[in-house]
């Protein structure tokens, strides 16, 4: 692969992972494979630990003590990945060059960061790679059917390298390709971009996205699986309609449509489909609010009225659906 960033010296990569597990051995793996990563590059790793019930620094302690000058740990109270990812952004070193990312319970590749520079290498500023989503076998982009690499131009320097051909804001809204963990970009053009942390537990990844977007329209991404994401903590993991987790994840993905309105101007068939996505959750938070109701299933006060701040709408849109549902009951009592 060639790489044609500066003939001087390597190019500095850090990459940020943002740590809160409760399971030793996770954050290991996924260190050993950025450790793991082949080409010619200067690596820093920051390990940015969230408060993490399993500490970073006792889990990396053989590692830490073998690469001392390439990780590093920041340790920091609980706020979230947004928060714990712009952390990680502020303990850059000077004159990094790339800034990548990667999830505490995933794993890249060896030829991740080596395929990321040669891309980058030929002048674009965003890279991000196909992907296995947890439990697959079947890549994120064949599943998903969002991104057909034949359509856009080949990269020299490896296979399956392609640069981004299309609106990549309108791509991300109407069907995101990007995984987290997959991302690496050039810090200079990109240095003030930061995790709106506000969005703790859903959202944040999306929004930096299409930030950056908005700012650079030079993308590249592989066609290749380069990461594999693994179960660690993760609250949209086993929150299907009506599990434990499931109002605050509909809750989650509420504020994060209800903000892309107010925080980018979006085209009208762009505005359609976020009322679109408003309307729906709406009836799934009404239908799972009254499942747990009905079920006598504990409903967090706070909750609802985080909620009612973010979408007073869905309680109006409540009491209809709750008077139709409660004559449907009678009715069958009465069959």
């Amino acid at each position: 692969m060639s790489v044609e960033i500066d003939a001087g010296a390597p190019p500095a990569v850090a990459v940020i992972i943002p740590y809160y597990q409760r399971q030793e051995g996770i954050l290991r793996k996924a260190v050993a494979s950025a450790l793991a990563q082949r080409g010619d590059h200067r690596l820093t790793i920051i390990v940015v630990d969230d408060a993490s019930p399993v500490p970073a620094r006792a889990e990396l302690a053989e590692l830490l003590a073998q690469e001392p000058e390439r990780i590093v740990v920041v340790e920091r109270p609980n706020a979230g990945p947004a928060a714990a990812r712009n952390t990680g952004l502020r303990a850059l070193p000077a004159g990094t060059d790339f800034v990548a990312f990667l999830d505490s319970d995933d794993e890249w590749i060896p030829e991740h960061l080596e395929r990321a520079l040669a891309a980058l290498g030929q002048g674009n500023d965003f890279y991000f790679s196909d992907h296995y989503q947890l439990n697959q076998t079947v890549s994120a982009f064949r599943r998903a059917g969002r991104i057909d690499p034949a359509q856009h131009p080949a990269l020299a320097g490896a296979d399956q390298l392609h640069a981004y051909s299309g609106d990549m804001f309108d791509q991300i809204l109407s069907g995101n390709i990007i995984g987290t963990s997959t991302v690496v970009y050039r810090h200079a053009p990109l240095s003030t971009l930061r995790f709106r942390e506000e969005f703790v537990y859903a959202g944040e990844d999306y929004l930096f996205w299409l930030e950056l977007s908005q700012r650079t329209s030079r993308i590249a991404f592989s066609a290749r699986c380069e990461c594999a994401y693994g179960a660690g903590v993760n609250i949209f993991s086993g929150s299907g309609w009506g599990s434990k987790t499931s109002l605050l994840r509909l809750h989650h993905e509420m504020k994060f449509q209800r903000a892309l309105s107010r925080l980018f101007d979006l085209s009208a068939p762009q505005r359609r489909a976020n009322l679109a996505s408003v309307r729906r959750l709406r009836r799934s938070f009404v239908a799972d609010l009254l499942h747990r109701v009905l079920h006598r299933q504990e409903v967090s006060p706070s909750l609802l009225g985080r909620h009612c701040r973010v979408d007073p709408q869905t309680f109006i849109y409540a009491l209809p659906l709750a008077v139709d549902i409660a004559l449907r009951r009678e009715r069958g009592k009465s069959a």
